[in-house]
């Protein structure tokens, strides 16, 4: 996990204020935390909710389910409309938007490449994809090849061959999703974490915001590198440092870079942003990832985005927080 959840030893005596719900989805784990203030609230029910909440998403945009309908849609060769849900084109057009802001460091298509690489539904041998399979696979990728409409919902695919991966910003829909959620049901202080990508409202019982801990990039231990505090906005955290592969004597990240098929290799850890929704925060984490710390820094500077990047160095790590950033800093 990037980001987690903080509590003090003054917070956990109030614990008894806070219930928690967790459970498993997308491959990961989720946790929502939210303060009861009287006994109204059906935990039993809400859980439920959370649940097929979840089920449905799942069902919408997985691609390790062969029936949802992102699947399908892959599956499908045909260039006329196909028919989705109305989650699934929100998302594709939030990821569109990021694909435009970044120059195509963010790209949904790129699907077909992720799998070559072995990093998809497939998994995969263990050589190098050729530079010529990258080529091959390049050919069915780029956003602007994929249209999306609201009424009705539907998608459609320039080349034949697309294949849609919406992982790196499916996370943070459904953060958003929990939080709507729970907005329903009149709930005013919660944390909805889902593999890592957070979005708060309101306060923890002693009145202070909800604290965040961000990793510090390590590969085979845990420790916090930042503390922030989050009321009423999301995080989401990128990193290549768990997720990678080595072959041939190499190491192979797990974010590949749409505009060359490649994996990245750069000397960015870690990236983490604080927006007003998860889905943003998520798509535009990896969208600097993608970018690196040079490229990354001025989109981040440009854009006045809140955001965090990790660097590798020959003295260890240096840290970048843009202004915006460091205003949720705790120091």
């Amino acid at each position: 996990m990037l980001a987690f959840f903080l509590a003090s030893p003054e917070q956990a005596a109030a614990a008894g204020d806070i219930r928690v719900v967790t459970g498993s989805t997308m491959g990961t784990t989720y946790a929502v935390k939210l303060l009861q203030s009287d006994d109204t609230l059906d935990m039993g029910a809400l859980e439920s909710a959370i649940d097929a909440r979840l089920e449905r998403i799942n069902a919408q945009m997985s691609t390790w389910r062969p029936d949802s309908e992102l699947s399908r849609f892959n599956a499908s060769t045909s260039p006329d409309w196909f028919a989705v849900s109305t989650d699934t084109v929100r998302v594709v057009e939030a990821a569109r938007a990021v694909s435009v802001l970044s120059g195509g460091a963010f790209d949904v298509t790129v699907g077909g490449v992720v799998n070559l690489w072995g990093f998809g539904p497939g998994g995969g041998d263990a050589r190098t994809p050729s530079a010529r399979e990258i080529e091959t696979a390049m050919t069915a990728t780029g956003y602007r090849q994929l249209e999306s409409r609201a009424s009705p919902p539907a998608l459609r695919k320039g080349r034949p061959q697309m294949y849609v991966d919406l992982s790196a910003i499916a996370k943070g829909f459904a953060v958003d999703a929990l939080a709507r959620l729970l907005d329903a049901r009149q709930v005013r202080s919660y944390l909805v974490e889902i593999g890592g990508e957070l979005r708060a409202r309101g306060a923890k019982p002693d009145g202070s915001p909800w604290k965040v801990g961000i990793e510090r990039p390590l590969p085979d231990a845990q420790s916090v590198q930042s503390v922030i505090a989050l009321r009423d906005a999301a995080i989401a955290t990128s990193g290549d440092y768990r997720n990678y592969r080595e072959r041939d004597g190499r190491r192979y990240s797990h974010t590949i870079d749409p505009r060359t098929g490649r994996p990245i290799a750069h000397a960015l850890a870690s990236v983490s942003i604080i927006a007003g929704s998860a889905m943003r925060a998520d798509a535009l984490a990896t969208a600097v990832m993608v970018m690196g710390p040079e490229q990354g820094w001025r989109l981040v500077e440009r854009e006045g985005l809140a955001a965090q990047l990790i660097v590798r160095s020959e003295r260890g790590f240096r840290v970048l927080a843009t202004p915006a950033f460091e205003t949720y800093l705790v120091r």
